[in-house]
């Protein structure tokens, strides 16, 4: 046996064909909890389990403080011979298997395993595990693998006033002595390791139900929202209730499954890594979704996304789910398309579609852009692969990929497909084959094809219109897989909009096509669509219904660029093409800069005019030149503080408006100060309306630290007025942004350390904050540290969990540096550059995830610089 805190699919795959596990049963006591000295917490496991070979032998995980005994079938195992860092060794199997493990297991501040937070605000002690894709052996011995599934039965032991949850309901509860009691939870039907949790604290809590389902035979369901007391004023249950209720309506109307986990409890928790997980009966999110200053609307439909995305999971992912990590995508993809569209069509955002094409298929773009962009179908090796799937891809090209399926095979076709497989295929694992034989049977098509090019291959293809040799528009089709080489050519279905100012100057649909692209075809003539003389804007993928880069023609370009596109859905489709071109560095800088400075105005949702000016302001730091960047900050930001004077007084565009101006700010002085006056002292003349709360008092004081303009002091005042968990991090962020040299050494070795100057370790969000307010600094304070960084990483890599070794490489990584006089190629003797490429090529036995960490960060920067140098002269 080997000992590896990874898993390899070899090794899972052997272990699935040797053993089937029937159940565990795991106590797990965190009385101790709330004694800050208590790093470790009892645990004690039975699992009954079969071999298909008696006599040989397999392990366990458990990343364990302690084994303290194993018993294997009535027979005592030696724990110093059978337990290692990761891995407990079982040998001398039997047909029937019955092992009971006791030990202890430790508290994370990392947000993997069983994550321990303290309020700074009441000092209350609050719990809450998180396992994805393989952390569930941080808190209990188990088969960690997501096709060993396994019926659950949990008993928490915790403070008699605590929140003790799982993912079954409360069936038993007995004193435990000492102010504690011993929960016991039902049962859980089959499911995967990494979707078990625990939840325990002093959580408020807020209960409501769900009438059932009728034609499903879905049972009523009891519903509970939690979240930290401090929060519990601001926890919107009745919101949160609506929406629950519509989605479960929703996908049981359209999945014809009922819902079998027994409850549905959410449960919002500190320094969460992710947005949320999909924990059957118990799914977790990241307590930011609780807003304790005032919300856009395109938070709450965010919000709204990211809950109705979590419960498709119940089907997508917890009743049916991937084999292994290479078919993440058989559930991500298709909770990120449900979500949306039951956002859509169920919870009220009817601008989900138009904020999908703007946010989620920028991240989808920029990663498949990467030189680690893979298949949506990937090669998925080990599970240290598996954690850096998590991506842009998985998600946001895959959803993108079955909307485009839907109009490939049809609606109707693609939700009976789901019907059939969920049927097929209940409380067991599916491969991508599984779905294609469903697809194919509910469409009548032959699905392999089209799967050989849209999920077996990467990168983005790219649609144009352009005129043949006779002036008749035709469309245009390019792309290379950036892996192979080889060109990409997929089958679209898509539509093609025409575009001519109204009375108004407003582009408006006059005229649209529909386009049916062949796998292979270069060029697809489009009959019926007419060009218009004058200003016009042509739309590849009018209604944004296939993943593709939008090319647009000069005309198209010079059009929207000086005038509103009128339709929501083409409008963020056309900001998302400019994107793409500054990216490429096809659209210089500052006329993207000007455009949003011109237009922004006119952007009819918050989610894409948020996005909007977020990526102008990302255009000025990354891919505008040193000469023109400060020019055109302050052009920015001088646009910005108008805007907070003319936008609805109070409404959600200011609110966009001010958090964009204040991170801009942390690079111009004069800026911070004048956003000060603004929103501090002459609230009623320069932001009119806007709630200034702990959020915005806080994004104001980061801009005034980050140049010179707030000290130590005054921060440390602030924080003493109001001390909650989220201003102790925006603090920490502050404090570490003074531009001062002892400042920046402080928070350096911070962020190699993972603790503070006391010797305090530094929990996810504040490594995080850490590295944020080093990196404000301008060049004369943090270039010093850029050639050490180097030879820190594979240290960072193997001394901390993936994630907090992820956190601290990214933000320290030196990403921000102007570009060399010359073209693209003479970036490349860059000092920054070179050092970067340089490790890389001598490392190449690095650790897969950090050799990835660190390639996506080069070519982040590569980009940078090629397309600085690509700007034109003044």
């Amino acid at each position: 046996m080997t000992d590896s805190p990874t898993l390899t699919r070899d090794e899972a795959r052997a272990r699935a064909r040797l053993i089937t596990v029937h159940d565990y049963d795991v106590h797990v006591d965190v009385s101790g909890a709330a004694d800050a000295s208590a790093a470790a917490y009892p645990v004690t496991a039975t699992i009954r389990f079969d071999c298909a070979e008696p006599g040989a032998e397999t392990w366990l995980d458990w990343i364990s403080a302690s084994v303290e005994s194993v018993e294997l079938n009535g027979e005592a195992l030696d724990p110093a011979v059978v337990a290692s860092r990761s891995r407990v060794r079982l040998p001398d199997l039997a047909a029937q298997n019955t092992v009971t493990l006791r030990g202890t297991s430790l508290y994370s501040r990392s947000g993997e395993g069983l994550h321990r937070f303290v309020d700074p605000a009441d000092g209350r002690t609050y719990l809450y595990t998180q396992y994805e894709p393989a952390d569930a052996r941080r808190v209990f011995p188990d088969f960690e693998q997501p096709d060993l599934k396994a019926s659950f039965t949990f008993r928490l032991t915790g403070p008699a006033d605590w929140v003790l949850a799982s993912n079954g309901a409360e069936v038993g509860r007995e004193d435990a002595g000492e102010g504690a009691v011993t929960v016991a939870f039902a049962p859980t039907r089959r499911l995967s390791t990494y979707i078990t949790a625990l939840v325990a604290g002093p959580y408020a809590v807020v209960e409501d139900r769900w009438d059932g389902h009728a034609a499903t035979g879905a049972e009523p369901l009891p519903l509970r929202v939690m979240c930290r007391r401090a929060l519990a004023e601001h926890l919107d249950a009745d919101e949160l209730f609506r929406i629950t209720k519509a989605g479960l309506d929703f996908f049981h109307d359209l999945f014809g499954v009922p819902y079998e986990w027994g409850a549905y409890d959410q449960a919002f928790v500190p320094e969460y890594n992710l947005g949320a997980m999909e924990n059957p009966g118990l799914v977790t999110f990241t307590e930011h979704y609780i807003h304790d200053t005032a919300p856009t609307r395109g938070q709450l439909e965010g919000r709204a996304t990211t809950v109705l995305h979590e419960m498709a999971h119940m089907w997508f992912g917890d009743l049916v789910t991937m084999r292994w990590w290479d078919d993440l995508w058989l559930k991500e993809s298709f909770a990120d398309y449900m979500g949306t569209l039951a956002a859509d069509e169920a919870a009220g955002f009817d601008e989900s579609w138009t904020t999908f094409a703007s946010r989620r298929k920028a991240w989808a773009y920029a990663q498949d852009a990467y030189p680690t962009t893979h298949p949506i179908v990937a090669d998925i090796v080990d599970l240290e692969a598996a954690r850096q799937n998590f991506d842009g891809i998985t998600y946001a090209k895959g959803a993108s990929v079955l909307k485009q399926l839907a109009a490939f095979v049809g609606r109707d076709a693609f939700m009976e497909a789901a019907r059939v497989y969920f049927h097929r295929h209940a409380w067991g694992n599916a491969e991508l084959d599984d779905f294609l034989a469903v697809l194919g049977e509910a469409s009548g098509r032959d699905m392999s094809a089209w799967a050989d090019a849209w999920l077996r291959t990467a990168g983005v293809p790219a649609l144009a219109v352009e005129a043949d040799g006779d002036g008749a528009p035709v469309l245009v089709h390019s792309g290379v897989d950036p892996r192979t080489g080889e060109p990409i050519r997929r089958p679209h279905v898509l539509r093609v909009g025409v575009f001519t100012p109204d009375a108004d100057g407003a582009l408006t649909r006059t005229a649209q096509v529909d386009a049916d692209i062949a796998a292979g075809a270069e060029r697809t003539t489009l009959p019926g669509l007419e060009v218009p003389d004058g200003p016009r804007l042509i739309l590849p993928n009018d209604e944004d219904l296939t993943y593709a880069a939008v090319a647009l023609d000069e005309a198209s370009l010079d059009a929207v660029l000086t005038r509103p596109v009128a339709d929501p859905l083409a409008q963020a489709t056309v900001w998302a093409a400019l994107w793409s071109m500054v990216r490429e560095g096809t659209l210089p800088a500052a006329r993207f800069v000007g455009a949003v400075e011109e237009l922004s105005a006119s952007v009819a949702g918050v989610a894409v005019y948020t996005q909007v000016v977020s990526q102008a302001a990302a255009a000025v730091e990354l891919y505008a030149t040193a000469a023109q960047r400060r020019a055109l900050r302050a052009g920015l930001g001088e646009h910005l503080l108008s805007a907070l004077r003319s936008l609805e007084a109070g409404g959600d565009r200011q609110r966009a408006a001010v958090r964009t101006l204040a991170v801009l700010a942390r690079g111009d002085a004069d800026l911070a100060r004048r956003l000060e006056t603004a929103v501090l002292e002459d609230a009623e003349t320069g932001a009119p309306g806007l709630a200034v709360d702990a959020e915005i008092r806080w994004l104001v004081l980061q801009a005034l630290a980050a140049t010179g303009s707030a000290d130590r002091a005054r921060l440390d005042a602030a924080l003493a007025e109001e001390r909650t968990a989220k201003t102790v991090v925006a603090h920490r962020l502050a404090a570490q942004a003074i531009p001062d040299p002892a400042v920046k050494r402080a928070a350096w070795d911070a962020v190699l350390a993972g603790e503070d100057a006391e010797g305090q370790a530094l929990s996810n969000d504040l490594l995080s904050a850490t590295a944020s307010g080093f990196a404000a600094g301008g060049h004369d304070l943090v270039d010093p540290f850029e050639p050490g960084f180097w030879g820190e990483l594979e240290g960072l890599w193997s001394s901390r969990s993936n994630g907090l070794a992820s956190r601290a490489i990214s933000g320290l990584f030196p990403l921000h540096q102007d570009a060399l006089p010359g073209d693209a190629a003479a970036q490349e003797a860059h000092p920054v550059l070179a050092r970067a490429q340089a490790w890389l090529d001598e490392h190449t036995a690095a650790p897969g995830a950090l050799r990835r960490l660190v390639v996506e960060q080069t070519d982040a920067l590569r980009r940078s610089l090629r397309v600085q140098a690509a700007q034109p002269t003044p």
